[in-house]
This record gives C-alpha cells, structure tokens and sequence, in this order.
C-alpha cells in the first residue's frame, strides 16, 4: 500500500479555533461545558453544553457556512485537485429550525449533501466529491476512506472536512433518549450519568508521501491502519460485548501490520454513557488482555462533538504522538470496573510510535484507526 501522510490538521472547538488552543485545554484538565445560551433548554434533561459561544450565522444561511469558514482560517489551501470527503450527521439542520420557527430560511443548507458543494465551491475544486452520514463515526469513516483511498493509489489527495453543531432540535433528541448528563460528562468514571453535547469542526488533509515529499509539505503523522465494523445489536445503543469494536479494532491493526502490543495510547470514545463506556472496556481489555494501555477520552472536556469527534481526536492523537503524553480525562475521579490503571484524570506519558482512536455510534457502527508519529526517518 502507498503510504498515508497527514499534512494539515485544523480544529475549531469551545476551547478557540486551532489546535494549540484546544491542546491546552485538555491538558489542563478544564471543560468548556456550561449552561445553555444559544436556545431554550427549560424543561430538557440538561441545561448545558460545551457551545462556541461567538457562533453566529449571516441571513438565511445555516452555521455551517461560518463553521466551514472558522476551520480554514488558519489552514492551508486544499489542492484543487484533491478528492473531497465531508462528514456529518446533523449538516445544517439549524435551517429547518428556521423555517419551523420564523418561515425564512437557505433549504439548500439543510441537506447532508450541502456540505461538499459549500467546501467545492469555496476552494475551487475539480470535483465535488462525497459527504458521509454515519452518526458520530462520521468522520472517522472519512479519515478510513481517505487513507483507503490513497493506499490503493487511487488518489494523491484527500481532504476530510467535517462538523456539527448543538441546535435545539439535537439537544432536545439526546434528551428524549435520556443519555445526557445533567452536568459535564464524566468518561469511564463509576458516577456517570450520560454525555454532554458539544460544537465542532475539523479539516484534515491526507496525501501520499510521494506526493507530499514533492510539494515539500509537512509530515503530522500517518495513518497506517483502519477498520469498520457493525455489531447490528440495536438502533442507539452498542453490542454490550463489545464484539463490532473489537472487530474494528483487529481490522485496523491487521491492516497497519502490527501487534497489539505496538500501541502505546488509546483514544477511546469515551461519551460518558453507561453503555458506552462498558462495552468499551470491556473491549480494551479483552483486545489488550490486561496490559494498562493507556486510555482517554476529551468529552468530558469539549462535549460530544457528533460526526466531528473522530476527527477532532485524530488531531488530537497526533499531537499525543508527537508530544509523547496523552492528555487527561477530564471529570474522572473514580474508576469504572476495568478503568483502573487505564484511565487517568492526570497527564500521562507514552513511549512508542502508534496511536489507536476509536469511534461507535447509533447503528452499531464501530470503526478504529492506527495512527503513527513522524520520526523523521
């Protein structure tokens, strides 16, 4: 397979628009989760979330436009030549509020497939390109198609762009199924009580390392490994045996042609639900039998971003890799059976080349990646 570089990574969170602003956040163990402003949450099983509070759209435009135009400020110009994949569950149903509410409003945005056109047309591109919709794996099926793409000589290029934002229609949906937590989230902690919602964005590009070598571009990280898998056991919540992560997760390191034993860091999922957070554990351990692997999560920090999580924390497993230290978990103070030696509400260095981030969402979707630092070899 060709190798799989990313060269660029941006993010845009409640913690500011780059990644630097969010790094320090999560190394601090802060959380960015507060009280509702944006709508009306009387009456909803929580009052909070973590928002951008500055996050505003112009005219009958949905705020996916803004949040596109946040994630590229600061990044460089995707090639014009360069495949498209978006992802996101929720694309800019901000709209339909507006037409329910004031009657006016961009129906185009609404759709899934507006994202695409939006970064197209922005950029210039060759080619529109694709949008996926796979609940809060999106993005992390993105990245596994991007890389999958690129592997098989298929493209040079790939740029992955994906975001989601908290309306009060979604906010009012994770309250009817009663997985919100009535404070921040408190991942793999024994006391949790659900999740915690959250905006964000991410723009990853990936390119062959031919490719990359000749235009001189900078070298983040690899993807060498991925795997998608669905356990089929019910609508909303994991298989509690956690047989489609584990699936996952053993397609992703057959892939990249390593031992379990080579990860140094999970970057687990980690939403702060009952389920979730049991059936991941009882994943790691099964899949690492007992070795204290480490394992962390950043939704009780910046919430649940939906189809940006997997992004944003590939970012994030990049920066672990290069900085040798994953951050900690923010909310955590006492262990879930099979959390202890794993979890950490501290800073914790890692030694070693390969990082695994996982992703589950509604559908039984499970889907792992194996990212590698760049050593300069």
């Amino acid at each position: 397979m060709n190798p799989v570089w990313i060269v660029d990574a941006s993010t845009v969170t409640a913690f500011g628009d780059n990644l630097g602003q969010l790094w320090q956040g999560l190394m601090e163990g802060r959380t960015m989760v507060r009280p509702v402003q944006r709508f009306p949450v009387k009456g909803y099983h929580s009052n909070s979330a973590a928002l951008i509070e500055d996050l505003v759209s112009s005219g009958n435009q949905s705020l996916i436009h803004t949040m596109v135009e946040r994630v590229f400020e600061k990044s460089e110009k995707i090639p014009v030549d360069s495949y498209l994949i978006t992802a996101t569950a929720k694309s800019g149903i901000d709209n339909m509020e507006k037409l329910y509410k004031a009657g006016s409003a961009d129906t185009r945005d609404i759709l899934l497939s507006a994202l695409p056109g939006i970064i197209t047309q922005k950029f210039g591109l060759k080619r529109e390109g694709i949008n996926i919709s796979a609940a809060c794996a999106s993005s992390t099926v993105a990245l596994a198609r991007a890389a999958g793409l690129i592997a098989a000589g298929m493209a040079e290029s790939v740029a992955v762009c994906s975001l989601d934002f908290i309306t009060e229609f979604v906010f009012s949906g994770f309250s009817a199924l009663k997985v919100m937590s009535r404070g921040p989230s408190r991942p793999f902690d024994k006391e949790r009580s659900g999740l915690s919602l959250g905006d964000g964005a991410v723009y990853i590009l990936l390119m062959s390392s031919k490719r990359a070598k000749k235009e001189n571009r900078s070298h983040l990280g690899s993807v060498i490994g991925w795997g998608i898998a669905n356990d089929a056991a019910h609508i909303t919540s994991p298989a509690k045996d956690g047989s489609g992560l584990i699936l996952a997760v053993n397609k992703s390191l057959e892939t990249a042609g390593i031992k379990h034993d080579s990860i140094s860091a999970i970057n687990a999922h980690g939403t702060g639900t009952v389920y979730n957070d049991l059936m991941e554990l009882t994943a790691v351990n099964s899949i690492f039998r007992g070795r204290n692997v480490p394992v962390h999560s950043i939704k009780g920090a910046i919430g649940h971003t939906l189809g940006a999580a997997g992004g944003i924390e590939v970012a994030i497993g990049l920066k672990a890799l290069e900085e040798q230290v994953i951050p900690p978990t923010t909310g955590f103070k006492h262990p879930e059976k099979g959390a202890a030696g794993l979890v950490s509400s501290k800073p914790k260095e890692i030694s070693g080349n390969y990082l695994l981030t996982t992703n589950s969402g509604f559908g039984g979707i499970n889907v792992a990646l194996v990212l590698q630092r760049d050593t300069g070899v």
